[in-house]
């Protein structure tokens, strides 16, 4: 795993830390490497879990990011958002959008 020079994962919650193992897992089957490029710092949406601690973004992979993101998604269950951005996928926990 790789972290972006001045990205901090140590704040991370809880849960959304607990998905680390696993988008690391799917990148490696991918031939890809996890690069995380931004957690609480950083400029996000007004209301972004990120400021939260229960966000993370990480580098688009080189292969098929869009296979790699459904894959993610998939592993990851049902509490997390995967959502590909322009630049980057971003991972979120947020149960209580699943309950709505």
């Amino acid at each position: 795993m790789l972290i972006k020079s001045g990205v901090d994962i140590s704040r991370l919650n809880r849960e959304i830390r607990k998905t680390l193992p696993t988008v690391q897992k799917v990148l490696d089957e991918w031939g890809d490497e996890l690069t995380i490029t931004s957690t609480y710092e950083g400029n996000h949406g007004q209301g972004s879990l990120h400021y939260g601690n229960d966000a993370y973004d990480i580098r688009l992979p080189e292969h098929n990011w869009v296979g790699v993101t459904a894959v993610i998604r998939e592993a990851v269950g049902l509490d997390f958002d995967v959502i590909i951005e322009s630049d980057h996928i971003h991972i979120e926990w947020d149960p209580e959008r699943r309950r709505q």
